[in-house]
C-alpha cells in the first residue's frame, strides 16, 4: 500500500483512504494527549501541565486545553486530570512501540474502573501495515472501557529498508492533516459536550 492514512475499524482488515474523512498529530516514540475542557483554546499543540477545570463559554461549549505528554513521562494523574484521550503510536514489528507498552503496563491497573465512560481514539504511525498496534491499543482501551470517539487512524510512511526503518521520519503535511482534523474533531466533541 502507498503511504497514507486510513482508518481502522475495529474487527474489520479493510483499508479506507482517510484524506477523505475530518481526522492532530503525528507519532514519533508514543504519547498521550490528554483533552480537557477548559478556560482557554491554545492551538492543538503540547500545552503546561497543571489540572484545570471544566467551565462553559457562551453558546455552551466548553473551550478545550490539549496536553500533549510523551508516554514515559505521563501519570496516573494527567490521566484522570483529563476528560478525553488521544494515544499517538509507532508500530514496531506488528507491535505498539515498547514506550507505550510501558505506558500501558504502568499505567493500566491503577486506571482501572476510574477512567470509564470517557472518550478516546487512536494515531498509529507505521511502515506499510499499522493495524497490530492499532489491535493491541483498541483492546486495552476496551478493557478500560473507554469509548472510542472516531475509528483508529494509521499514518503509514512506507519505510521497508534497515535505513528507511532506522532513519528520523518527516511527514508531509497530507499525513499530518488527517491526524489533525482527528485530534481537532475529538477536542470539538469534548468541548460541544458530545463526549
Amino acid at each position: 500500500m502507498g503511504s497514507g492514512a486510513e482508518v481502522h475499524s475495529p474487527g474489520q482488515d479493510r483499508s479506507v483512504d482517510l484524506r477523505k474523512y475530518d481526522a492532530g498529530a503525528a507519532a514519533d516514540a508514543g504519547g498521550v494527549e490528554g483533552l480537557q475542557s477548559a478556560t482557554t483554546s491554545p492551538p492543538f499543540a503540547g500545552a503546561a501541565s497543571a489540572p484545570v477545570s471544566p467551565t462553559a463559554r457562551e453558546g455552551g461549549a466548553a473551550d478545550v486545553v490539549v496536553r500533549c505528554g510523551h508516554a514515559r513521562d505521563v501519570s496516573t494523574e494527567d490521566m484522570l486530570a483529563a476528560s478525553a484521550y488521544l494515544f499517538v503510536a509507532p508500530e514496531n514489528l506488528a507491535s505498539m512501540a515498547g514506550v507505550m507498552k510501558d505506558f500501558f503496563d504502568r499505567q493500566y491497573y491503577p486506571l482501572l474502573d476510574r477512567i470509564q465512560g470517557r472518550a478516546a481514539a487512536v494515531i498509529v504511525a507505521a511502515g506499510s501495515d499499522g493495524h497490530g498496534a492499532v489491535r493491541q491499543i483498541e483492546r486495552i482501551l476496551t478493557g478500560w472501557r473507554l469509548r472510542l470517539a472516531a475509528e483508529s487512524l494509521i499514518v503509514r510512511v512506507d519505510a521497508q529498508t534497515p535505513e528507511a526503518i532506522l532513519a528520523p521520519k518527516h511527514l508531509s503535511a497530507a499525513q499530518l492533516e488527517p491526524a489533525r482534523d482527528l485530534g481537532r474533531a475529538l477536542a470539538a466533541g469534548l468541548g460541544m459536550g458530545i463526549f
